[in-house]
Parts: C-alpha cells; structure tokens; sequence
C-alpha cells in the first residue's frame, strides 16, 4: 500500500475539513428550499465558479465535447445520484447522524475500487476494517429503532445515505482510471455544472418552481457550500488523477468528516446533540479507519 505524499495528504485532509462544513450548511439550506432545487443551484454555481479557472468557455466547451461520455457518466455518478440522495436523506435524518453515516464511505469506496480496480485489491486491514465500520453503522442504524414510525424514518435516511456514498464510489473509480486525457478543473467545472442543471431539472416537477425569497442565512449557506464543492471535489479529482495515489487509500482520510461534521452540527445546531450510541458508532468508524491505514502507520509494505 503506497503512503500519500505529505503534500497530498495534506490537500486531502483540507479537503476533507471543508466537506465536514457541509452538513450545517445543507440543514440550514434545507430550512427554507427543496432539497433538489437547493443542490442543483448550489451545483450550478460551483461550475460557474470554477470556469475562469478551467480555461475559456470555448475551451471547456471543446473538452466536454471531446470527452461528452465522461464528463456525462462523472456528473451522473458525483453530482446528479450522488446529491440528489444525499439532499433527500438530509431531510430524513440529523445533521450529525448524516455526517457520521457519510464518515464510513471510505469503507464502501474500498470494495468498489477492489473490484474495479486492478491496482487497489481488498487486504486483510482494508477487511478488518470493513467489518468495524459496518458495526458502526449497524450500532447506528439500531439505535434509530427502525420498527418505530420515526426511526423507520431515520433508518430510511441512512439507507440513502449509504447509496450516496456508492454512487460516488463508481465516480471515483471513473475520475481515477478513465480520466488521464482531461484537466481536473475542466472536469470539474462542467460535470458539475451539467450535474447541477439535472437536478434543478428534476425538481421543478418534483417540487416545483422554486423561489428566492429566503432569509440572509439561506444566501451565506448557499454561496458557502457552492465555494466548498468548487474547491474540495476539485482537489479530489486533482488527486484522484495522481500516479501511485489509490482510490481506498485516498478516501480513508475522510473519516475526519465524521467527526468534525458531527461536533459542528452539534455546535450549531440549536436541536443537535450527542447521543450514546452516535458516539460509539462514531468510534467503531473512526477504528475501521486506523485499521484501515495500520500498514501504512506501522509497516512499510503490507498487501
């Protein structure tokens, strides 16, 4: 298992810290607008906020145009599925519950990219790993008591939430092995912005047309999650792009979703708080992932 340079590390690590922002700022969003019309203008933005950066618009055209079935099957799999899922389980559950159910994706991204992966194959800590987060998320699940009409509710959120987090798993193994030929940026900047436009799309059957007379609070979540995507998916596909950086390995570094998600939705979100048995099963995650990264922490070489 190859380590990540410090200086990936680090860009993944930052990266994660932004995303751990998002679960406040989709729970305040989620106070006012639908969800699928508040993500795909919050997508749409973060395209539209990326493009000076990817090149000139003929340019990002050209490259969407060269490389349609990619930019299209990357803006189904990372912004279309993956939020339209997230932003409809987000409305079943809490904020902190939803941070830690994302925080086990690494577990999920691992299995997918052991199959479809030549290069990234399971190991015997990946597997130790797999079955300490899946307790977690089970310790979760139970504690929602699903055969009750509320936690049956939450247990649905949680299910959806972890069929997010498969959809991005396929996009990452995508962006990782079919991708060599096209800028990061201008991946980017057009899958998500195409993402985006689909789900504002679906919405306006779905929920309707939506409107924009929202409180200041709604405007400063929205601008403050469409800059996040901009920046953190974009140093995730940078990386993702990386020789010798695996897609299991990167991903394990986002289990400090998990926690610094949790503790903000905790402390800033007044009907939030830390429950028992969210706290244990934040514990089995964060163990799944130490298990996860012990060769790299200790050994050298470890298959």
């Amino acid at each position: 298992m190859l380590k990540l340079p410090l200086k990936y590390t680090l860009l993944a690590i930052f990266a994660c810290l932004l995303w751990s922002t998002t679960f406040v700022g989709v729970k305040i969003g989620l106070q006012y607008s639908k969800p699928l019309s508040f993500a795909g203008i919050r997508f749409m933005i973060s395209g539209l906020i990326l493009l000076p950066f990817a090149g000139s618009l003929p340019v990002v055209l050209k490259t969407v145009k060269q490389h349609f079935y990619l930019v299209l099957k990357v803006a189904l799999l990372q912004t279309f599925i993956v939020y339209a899922l997230f932003y409809t389980g987000m409305t079943l559950i809490a904020g902190s519950l939803a941070a830690i159910i994302i925080g086990a994706s690494p577990l999920i991204f691992a299995i997918i990219a052991h199959f479809n992966m030549p290069d990234d194959e399971m190991s015997i800590p990946k597997s130790v790993s797999l079955l300490l987060g899946l307790t977690g998320v089970a310790i979760i699940g139970i504690s929602r008591q699903p055969w009750i009409s509320t936690g049956f509710r939450e247990f649905v959120g949680v299910l959806i939430l972890l069929a997010s987090s498969l959809s991005g798993a396929f996009a990452n193994v995508a962006v990782a092995r079919d991708s060599r030929g096209i800028a990061p940026l201008r991946l980017n900047s057009s899958q998500i912005f195409i993402g985006g436009f689909l789900l504002l799309l679906l919405s306006v059957p779905v929920e309707g047309i939506p409107r924009f007379n929202y409180p200041g609070e709604y405007y400063i979540a929205l601008f403050w999650l469409s800059l996040v995507s901009a920046v953190s998916i974009s140093i995730w596909f940078f990386l993702l792009k990386k020789t010798g950086v695996k897609v299991s390995s990167l991903n394990l570094w986002k289990f400090i979703i998990p926690v610094f998600g949790a503790v903000l939705a905790w402390t800033m979100l007044p009907d939030e708080q830390p429950e028992f048995f969210t706290i244990i099963g934040m514990i089995f995650v964060a163990a799944s992932i130490i298990a996860f990264n012990f060769c790299n922490i200790v050994r050298k070489n470890c298959a």
